[in-house]
């Protein structure tokens, strides 16, 4: 978060240094007059006066009050001033990207283009992008830090979120509301983008899937269709049509598998189809108890899904 990267990163640390110069100050201050009260009324051999007491002081009620006050009334103007820049206005109703929540992993819908990714979050920079945050099952949060604001994803309402990303590049983020079970792997990969980048995989990924190549690979789509993992999978240009679970249509072009957990690898996608619930714990995904041919046909034609 120190190291902003958006044009809303940059005002929340803007903010936040202002805190801790303030909060610097306030400690040097205390510590000095620490030092200075601890040397001056120091008890001193046969000296048993007490130090003189002072009453009724306006000068001391007024540093006491007075500081205080101000530097809240400070920071209370710049937090407002930041939060009218940072917050959507009334054109809410026409997002770039929309973000749902899911336990545990991301969905991102790219209106108007028919893309759907999962986890691995496209955006361009250099514009401003507003995000629609939502949730399919409880209350999860969306927080990039060096992409500055955090936000509640909450079943039944969507919030929104402004984006204007200064530089190309990867940023990695998490949920910050606890979800359930895997609350801790469902991580947040942004990949920022030139206009022209984003352009280019926005048309790659509104394409559907290709077709199976190789007999291996072709048996895999079989095997996808006879074990109805298109109840909870889409992958488009197929009969795959669910929406419960990750949408599969380019799932090779993503470098990483479970929201995070582990790399995009045909081995690791093999564990992962072998025994789900020994890798996540709580996913949704079911054991189907596939014979090793199945899962070495499934994972061919899953492979070559880009």
């Amino acid at each position: 978060m120190l190291t902003p990267a958006s044009e809303q990163a940059e005002r929340i640390a803007t903010l936040t240094n202002y805190f801790f110069v303030a909060a610097a100050a306030i400690l040097l201050v205390v510590t000095l007059l620490t030092i200075i009260f601890l040397v001056k009324y120091r008890a001193k051999p046969g000296d048993n006066t007490l130090p003189p007491k002072i009453f009724r002081s306006r000068k001391a009620e007024l540093f006491i009050v007075g500081i205080p006050l101000a530097l809240v009334s400070f920071f209370f103007v710049l937090t407002l001033r930041d939060m009218r820049a940072l917050e959507p206005g009334a054109d809410t109703q026409h997002p770039d990207v929309i973000i749902t929540g899911h336990q545990w992993w991301w969905q991102a819908d790219y209106p108007g283009t028919g893309v759907v990714a999962a986890n691995e979050i496209h955006l361009p920079v250099g514009r401003k992008v507003l995000m629609r945050l939502r949730s399919a099952d409880v209350i999860h949060d969306w927080w990039v830090p060096e992409l500055g604001n955090k936000m509640d994803l909450i079943p039944g309402r969507s919030n929104h979120l402004w984006l204007t990303i200064r530089k190309p590049g990867v940023y990695e983020g998490a949920c910050s509301e606890f979800c359930g079970q895997q609350h801790a792997w469902m991580r947040i990969r942004v990949v920022a983008q030139t206009e022209s980048e984003y352009k280019a995989w926005l048309a790659a990924h509104a394409a559907p899937a290709i077709a199976p190549a190789g007999e291996l690979a072709q048996r895999g789509a079989t095997v996808f269709q006879e074990k109805t993992c298109g109840n909870c999978h889409r992958i488009a240009g197929t009969e795959a049509k669910g929406d419960a679970g990750p949408d599969l249509t380019h799932l090779s072009s993503r470098k990483t598998l479970l929201a995070g957990l582990m790399d995009n690898t045909a081995p690791n996608l093999g564990r992962w189809l072998n025994h789900p619930q020994q890798i996540k714990p709580g996913a949704y995904m079911p054991d189907f108890l596939l014979k090793p041919s199945e899962r070495e046909a499934l994972v061919a034609y899953l492979v070559q899904l880009k």
